[in-house]
């Protein structure tokens, strides 16, 4: 199923500058096709405000001179309407609240860049902080029964095949979901490694395990009759399209509702499980950054957190002082 178009409340000369941004974001930027979306769609959704807000189509004038406050009155409008969605869950809200004053940063930055348009009061808006979290990866034996359950719940053998192999090299490889699925068939594993493009274009080299490149060639042994040609998507969705992340998402849901792991447990999970996991077993904290494609050291350090609560928990329910007996 594909993603609904993103219409755009603007004036011919904010419309032409919109589209020069998505390019650019597409292009130069090598934005995947889900940041596309969430971009174009938080910028839509702060021009429909401004329509409604000045009573006017939104014009490259218009941006060129809005005022810290009217961009404050957005945040606290989008604040409003999350907190209906949610029920009042003040982290989604931040993290929504954050990711649209990127989206608009990122949207003033271009327009100034380009000459359209320059409105310094964008810098004065600050969204709320985003507390740190730590990852929540599945255990070993949960990724294991997820992996083999994968195969479990689908009536067509191929998309059986389709969804072990997709699991099995998100966590065999640590791959994020974008990755995974913006794979074209000639770039199906057939040695010990394979090329990754990441986030802003970075490229980075991913060991393939057996397995993975076992049930990667069995899933596509089953595609069914023109499906089978060395072209197109890697992994397809029922009607023969490039598979949908929604999808992915509502299949790891019946999974996690049948072997009751919590609601963490995504298919972004199995790419926090290959790290955590490598890093119990002593894997370096370098090496580990390189594989994940992470652009910060400080992003993968968040991993030694992880794994230091784990032997936390182990240390609290094993040490005879922790559970109140005597030595």
């Amino acid at each position: 199923m594909s993603a609904l178009p993103i219409t755009y409340l603007a004036a011919p000369d904010l419309a032409a500058a919109i589209e020069a941004w998505r390019r650019w974001l597409a292009e130069e930027k090598r934005a995947s096709a889900h940041t596309l979306d969430a971009y174009g769609r938080d910028l839509s959704a702060f021009l429909a405000f401004l329509a409604d807000y000045r009573g006017e189509l939104p014009a490259l004038a218009m941006l060129d001179g809005l005022t810290p406050a009217e961009f404050r009155a957005y945040l606290a409008r989008r604040a409003q309407q999350q907190q209906g969605r949610s029920g009042g869950a003040r982290q989604l809200g931040k993290s929504s609240l954050a990711r649209v004053m990127s989206t608009l940063r990122n949207f003033f930055r271009f327009l100034d860049r380009a000459g359209l348009a320059h409105n310094p009061a964008i810098a004065a808006v600050r969204a709320p902080r985003v507390p740190r979290t730590l990852p929540r990866p599945l255990g070993q034996d949960e990724a294991r029964d997820t992996l083999a359950l994968a195969g479990d719940i689908q009536e067509q053998p191929w998309i059986a095949a389709r969804d072990v192999a997709l699991f099995t090299l998100l966590y065999g490889a640590g791959l994020r979901i974008g990755e995974a699925l913006a794979l074209n068939r000639y770039e199906a594993p057939k040695g010990d490694t394979m090329v990754i493009t990441g986030k802003g274009g970075r490229q980075r080299m991913v060991p393939i395990l057996p397995v993975v490149r076992e049930a990667i060639a069995h899933y596509l042994s089953l595609l069914p009759a023109g499906g089978q040609d060395g072209g197109g998507p890697l992994f397809l969705g029922a009607r023969g399209k490039r598979l949908n992340p929604g999808v992915v998402q509502r299949q790891m849901r019946a999974v996690r509702r049948l072997l009751d792991l919590p609601d963490s447990a995504t298919p972004h999970a199995l790419r926090h499980s290959f790290a955590t996991h490598l890093l119990a077993d002593g894997g370096d904290l370098r090496t580990i950054q390189e594989l994940l494609g992470h652009a910060s050291l400080s992003t993968t350090q968040r991993y030694t957190a992880v794994e230091t609560a784990r032997m936390a928990e182990i240390y609290r329910a094993a040490h005879p002082r922790a559970t109140g007996e005597a030595e």
